[in-house]
């Protein structure tokens, strides 16, 4: 896939991923090749799934990326393991689960599975909050570019230009991370940095427009629960920090990640 390729996929997944979700965003997906992307076109699945985290739209597609990466047929699901030694399953169809943190996403709670492809399902889920994380820094942007208090914009205020500025570079940061991995080691550690970047976004996005984030009105408080609940899926930042740190001292060494 060349640039102008490439740029034509970002384009129309950009309208699919507007009007649709759920079964019929998979619907869609399945129209416009799917499943021949998910095998001949390594640089789909980044593009997928950040546009999944830009859009706030969901579909279930990690499913197959998962069911690729253990040579299996497309279209069913799996056991995904959770953050907390627990277990899901990600719906598809018109299955709708609900409640949990995030009502919107066909998640349900299932009993242990066996081990699945997890690198691979972590970094697709690691551009998926990448994605969710700059949609909320976009948010907040131009919230403080819009909004003035005290006769000045809040764009002015030092205090969150740092909030903003350190969202920026965490995002930088994971997505350098997302891109430079090329081995299970390299998966596992961007996914903890895309999870805490989506954090840090979440965390500092929702300061930046204050009471305005929570209410039912404004996007914001969709996209923090939507990386609250992705950071857990195939291992919190958090827990997989810690598992990294258990290798290090289990190897005695520390592995190149990239090669300058």
């Amino acid at each position: 896939m060349d640039a102008a390729e490439h740029d034509l996929l970002e384009e129309t997944l950009r309208k699919t991923m507007t009007g649709a979700c759920g079964p019929a965003l998979d619907s869609a997906l399945a129209d416009l090749g799917w499943a021949q992307m998910l095998a001949e076109e390594p640089a789909a699945v980044p593009l997928v799934f950040r546009l999944l985290g830009e859009s706030g739209t969901h579909a279930s597609v990690l499913n197959d990326v998962l069911l690729h990466a253990a040579d299996r047929p497309l279209g069913g699901t799996l056991p995904l393991p959770y953050a907390g030694g627990q277990w899901v399953e990600w719906g598809r169809g018109t299955v709708v689960y609900g409640g949990g943190l995030d009502a919107g996403l066909p998640l349900r709670r299932v009993s242990a599975g066996a081990a699945v492809a997890a690198p691979a399902g972590r970094l697709a889920v690691g551009w998926w909050l990448l994605g969710t994380g700059r949609a909320m820094l976009g948010l907040a942007r131009r919230h403080v570019l819009d909004r003035e208090q005290f006769g000045r914009p809040l764009a002015s205020f030092q205090a969150l230009r740092h909030r903003l500025a350190e969202t920026y570079v965490a995002l930088e940061g994971a997505e350098a991370a997302l891109g430079a991995a090329r081995d299970d080691t390299g998966a596992l550690l961007a996914k903890a940095a895309a999870g805490q970047a989506a954090l840090t976004a979440a965390r500092h996005c929702q300061q930046a427009l204050g009471g305005l984030g929570f209410t039912a009105e404004h996007a914001l408080h969709r996209h923090v629960r939507r990386a609250l609940v992705l950071d857990g899926l195939l291992g919190s930042a958090r827990e997989l920090t810690r598992e990294a740190g258990a290798l290090l001292l289990h190897q005695g060494r520390a592995p190149r990640l990239v090669d300058l």
